[in-house]
């Protein structure tokens, strides 16, 4: 539809933010008379062409061979009542390198993917309205670098102080249903909306040749689960932390949250444990479950004494967050100030990733080697790239170097690849040096 399509839809979807806005507590009845044949259209385009098949196997490029027909069949089923949302299929992917642990994938068919596509346009511009600040996950305009950006002024204000994080065990897999809907239905009174989310959370899970139902949860992959979890997290946790927590606190308190990781950070160690108490209680009434050993509280206040004079056992803790490693580190004055690496386990998991990758391609030539490897750290850098990192990205720069030149002397016996030969080889077909396109430090 081009530039006029787009405006439509974004000027309709700026009309239900300004309602939302002005009514807090209003309950939206009518907003499916937004969804239109124009609209699933631009839901069509919203959706990744490369995503995995459903159950029924149908691609982006089958089912746009008769877009028009197609998307006016949905949009009459949907609001008709008549659509069926079927199973999604389920794949485990592991989480990390050695961890034994999977995460399950719930892959939906690519009709079911626009149609909730559609109705996330929907429901986005109403929630945002309502989502607080601390926040960051699955939202428009917000990144996980921000989000690391927010926790570092926190965590400066107060010098540190103590930090609690917090781990949800199997989140998306224990969202309890009937709750979630509940939540959804304080701004949603929409009926055909309604129907429709009521048939994806319970619509099947496709394994192992066998269908299933689960009783609470909604599948991670799911185009209307991120927007679902947030919904749900809003009112179990920043709603309350924020009206009900804070409010009876000594000293400061703030929170970030990333879908179903958060950060607390405290000025008082008896609010960090005061808070830490409450919180199984406070989410095993939602159905939800604190991880044991992922959820901590860590003292974090900044050494007294000078970088040089601290020891050892005086150090104080460190702490995870999306991916990084917090600590205290010095800076070129010989101050304090909180520094990020590479978690351990991430630059170990992508190193494998790497090896794996190089062992199974060792017979492409080398130039399509070199450009899906160049790829590959790109990616890297630009998230791993933030001021303080440089050490991190360089080992894995270096360990990416290494295991190429590994398997390209690996791929046949004869012509063996010394590091002389390698090293022209690298010169010839260069890999990116570092690069750090983020600064985590602003205020």
């Amino acid at each position: 539809m081009g530039i006029s399509g787009s405006l439509n839809v974004s000027t309709k979807q700026e009309r239900i933010a300004l309602l939302a806005k002005q009514s807090p507590s209003m309950c939206f009845t009518s907003l499916n008379q937004y969804m239109d044949l124009e609209w699933l259209r631009a839901a069509f385009q919203r959706t990744r062409k490369d995503g995995a098949s459903g159950v029924d196997g149908q691609t982006w490029q089958q089912y746009s061979a008769d877009l028009e027909q197609n998307l006016s069949d949905l949009l009459e089923r949907a609001k008709s009542g008549s659509y069926y949302a079927p199973p999604v299929r389920r794949v485990h992917i592991p989480k990390g390198p050695g961890s034994g642990e999977t995460r399950p994938i719930g892959i939906p068919c690519l009709e079911d993917k626009v149609l909730q596509r559609g109705v996330v346009m929907l429901l986005e511009p109403l929630f945002e309205q309502d989502f607080l600040d601390c926040s960051y996950g699955f939202r428009p305009e917000r990144s996980q670098h921000q989000a690391l950006a927010a926790l570092w002024n926190q965590v400066m204000a107060v010098g540190g102080g103590w930090i609690l994080e917090i781990d949800i065990r199997q989140f998306f897999d224990t969202m309890d249903k009937t709750v979630l809907r509940e939540l959804i239905e304080q701004r949603v009174g929409d009926g055909v909306i309604k129907r429709l989310i009521g048939k994806w959370l319970n619509a099947g899970v496709f394994e192992g040749g066998n269908i299933s139902y689960p009783e609470s949860g909604s599948p991670q992959g799911g185009v209307i689960s991120p927007l679902a979890s947030n919904v749900y997290l809003h009112n179990v946790l920043d709603l309350w932390f924020e009206r009900d927590v804070k409010p009876v606190l000594k000293g400061r308190a703030s929170m970030v949250r990333f879908a179903d990781d958060a950060a607390l950070v405290f000025s008082c160690e008896e609010d960090a444990r005061r808070v830490l108490a409450v919180l199984p209680k406070r989410f095993e009434k939602f159905g939800l479950t604190l991880h044991p050993d992922k959820t901590r509280l860590v003292p974090f206040n900044r050494p007294k004494v000078s970088p040089n004079e601290v020891a050892r056992d005086d150090k104080p803790g460190t702490f995870d967050f999306l991916g990084f490693t917090h600590y205290w580190g010095k800076t070129r004055k010989g101050g304090w100030i909180v520094k990020r690496k590479t978690m351990r386990s991430r630059l170990t998991r992508a190193i494998k990733t790497i090896g794996r990758w190089c062992r199974e391609n060792r017979h492409e030539s080398i130039k399509e080697q070199q450009k899906i490897l160049s790829m590959k750290l790109r990616g890297h850098y630009q998230y791993y790239g933030i001021t303080g990192n440089a050490k991190a990205l360089s080992a894995f720069r270096l360990a990416t170097v290494r295991v190429w030149h590994k398997w390209l002397e690996r791929r046949s016996q004869r012509g063996k690849m010394n590091w002389t030969k390698f090293a022209a080889t690298l010169k010839r077909f260069p890999l990116p040096k570092v690069v750090v396109p983020h600064s985590v430090y602003i205020t």
